[in-house]
């Protein structure tokens, strides 16, 4: 079983550092510290098990280190910065946990990105050896990237030339859309294996700049200082430690505080029991500085993001989550409204955040969602866009038969309308009706009111109301009908249909890179027996099937 859950305590692959307002992350990967048998992490090459700790650092530098403003990623080996995705490993592994490795590593970059835009923690890469592929990908990330100029060192992206596959963490996407390289320019760099060394590098903006190797940390310091000269994160501020998470994994079942998953394997379907808060939840910003990760919106955050990364990597054949509630929805109005009356604290805004991107993961994760709105429900604004995010939603209209559970309801709140975007950079409310702005400003006229089923139905915020003689027939059909589909047809369609309207360079990552490096993976010139990834450090030359498809 793979594990999500670590501690700086026992990384194996990073070293984690603070230095008052400035953090350093220096990568220094042991060699013999794989995630799965069978190949040696050299010159810095990472696997699933190096970004586990990288994803881990970067969530606790955001909450547990508020006065941190500038975060250092370098290498702690003398003259190699990092080698990328580890190349036996990507040779060895299945297809299903390539996309995974891939798409988690993305989501991690993204994660960095999003510090440096929202949380006031600002991303420094000093390359102080060569940076290939995945290593160059990695500070790709970052706000800068200053390159060694020692003659030798070099950023690639060798990928077509040397693997038959693609940059698959974002490289071709941040190359002209972030750092804008010219396309003529970015042909070249990502067909040539060398890649790039000290002057060219800066000339073609894949660098922002060179320092000599005597003065590298000098320039390191000096930029980290201005970059957090820039934050308004707080100073002497008390960041909250997190905690690791409680939970009991069974055979058919995985369970946290507020979050249940119950598998059923011959269906090949997850049921997510989520729960909102067993009480009224602080209101003011010393009362969740208390809680600290008991607070809600960030227990139930961190447990439905474990949740769904065991799900990906350790229940793969589960290809339907169905989504349910349960709980008071004043108390979740309540929390959202805690989050936003203290949008200014630094810790309630990075728990909106943390909660976006736990959406975010639920919407690009590679599963059918059904969303099951029932009496007794919970769909209250944060626990709506769990609704809003499903491919298909039923809501009971009125109640079962002999049953004093009052009929399920929706509400609305100012979270659906603005914090928790979609990687497209719309809400799913905007998604959902897009260019229709009509449509929302109708249901946020409705924000605080319950609604009913058929108020839902006529504002759109639910696919079907069966009521309760057509309930289990209409839901269990549906269910069945998923389970029969082809998983790699309904993995297409779903994120084809998901993120309508604009492109961002995240949704460029995950609709058409990892499309592409999906198919890329399965092509006999990148994983058949002559290909390029079976053979590389053979000495051998692949045998392409020339034919453009």
């Amino acid at each position: 079983m793979i594990e999500f859950s670590t501690h700086p305590d026992h990384y194996k692959h990073w070293q984690l550092s603070i230095d008052d307002r400035v953090a350093t992350l220096a990568l220094d990967v042991r060699e013999d510290g794989g995630i799965e048998p069978g190949y040696d992490l050299k010159l810095n090459s990472y696997d699933l098990g190096v970004d586990i700790e990288l994803y881990d650092a970067v969530q606790r530098l955001r909450f547990e280190h508020p006065d941190v403003g500038a975060v250092i990623i370098t290498s702690a080996k003398d003259r190699v910065f990092c080698a990328g995705a580890n190349i036996s490993m990507l040779a060895q592994s299945a297809h299903g946990a390539k996309v995974n490795f891939c798409k988690f590593t993305n989501e991690t970059r993204n994660g960095i990105e999003d510090a440096s835009a929202h949380s006031g923690q600002r991303y420094l890469c000093v390359i102080n050896g060569t940076a290939a592929g995945g290593g160059y990908e990695l500070a790709l990330a970052t706000d800068h990237i200053i390159l060694v100029d020692d003659g030798a060192s070099a950023v690639s992206l060798p990928e077509v030339p040397l693997l038959a596959v693609l940059p698959g963490t974002g490289g071709l996407t941040r190359v002209v859309d972030k750092r804008h390289v010219r396309r003529d320019r970015a042909d070249f760099f990502c067909t040539t294996g060398e890649g790039m060394r000290g002057k060219r590098a800066l000339e073609w903006d894949l660098v922002d700049e060179l320092a000599p190797r005597s003065r590298l940390t000098e320039a390191a310091g000096t930029r980290a200082a201005a970059l957090a000269a820039q934050t308004d994160r707080p100073t002497g501020a008390q960041g909250i430690s997190l905690t690791p998470l409680q939970r009991d994994i069974g055979d058919g079942e995985i369970a946290y505080r507020h979050v249940t998953v119950t598998f059923d394997r011959a269906g090949r379907t997850a049921t997510f029991r989520l729960r909102g808060p067993d009480g009224p939840p602080p209101q003011d910003a010393a009362a969740i500085h208390a809680e600290g990760d008991r607070f809600w919106p960030l227990a139930f955050a961190r447990e439905l993001d474990d949740a769904i990364l065991h799900l990906r990597f350790n229940e793969p054949e589960l290809g339907t989550w169905i989504l349910t509630t349960s709980g008071d929805g004043d108390h979740v109005a309540a929390a959202d409204s805690a989050l936003l009356a203290n949008g200014s604290d630094w810790l309630a805004r990075e728990i909106t955040l943390y909660f976006k991107r736990t959406l975010k993961r639920l919407d690009v994760s590679s599963r059918s969602l059904i969303a099951l709105i029932e009496p007794g429900s919970c769909f209250t604004g944060s626990l709506l866009e769990l609704a809003l995010a499903a491919d298909r939603s039923y809501m009971l209209d009125g109640a079962f038969e002999g049953s004093n559970v009052a009929p399920a309801t929706v509400r609305p709140t100012a979270m659906n309308f603005g914090p928790l975007p979609m990687c497209n950079g719309l809400t799913r409310l905007e998604s959902r009706f897009l260019n229709d702005s009509s449509k929302v400003a109708e249901i946020e006229a409705e924000t605080g009111n319950d609604l009913d089923a058929k108020a839902a139905e006529e504002l759109g915020l639910v696919t079907f109301i069966p009521d309760d003689i057509d309930w289990e027939d209409e839901v269990r059909i549906a269910i069945e009908a998923r389970a029969s589909f082809s998983p790699d047809a309904l993995t297409a369609m779903e994120a084809n249909l998901r993120f309508a309207g604009p492109e961002t360079i995240e949704s460029k990552i995950f609709a058409r890179l990892t499309a592409w490096q999906n198919w890329v993976f399965q092509r006999p010139n990148a994983v058949g027996e002559g290909g390029a990834l079976k053979l590389y450090g053979t000495g051998k030359q692949p045998d392409f099937d020339r034919k453009r498809v």
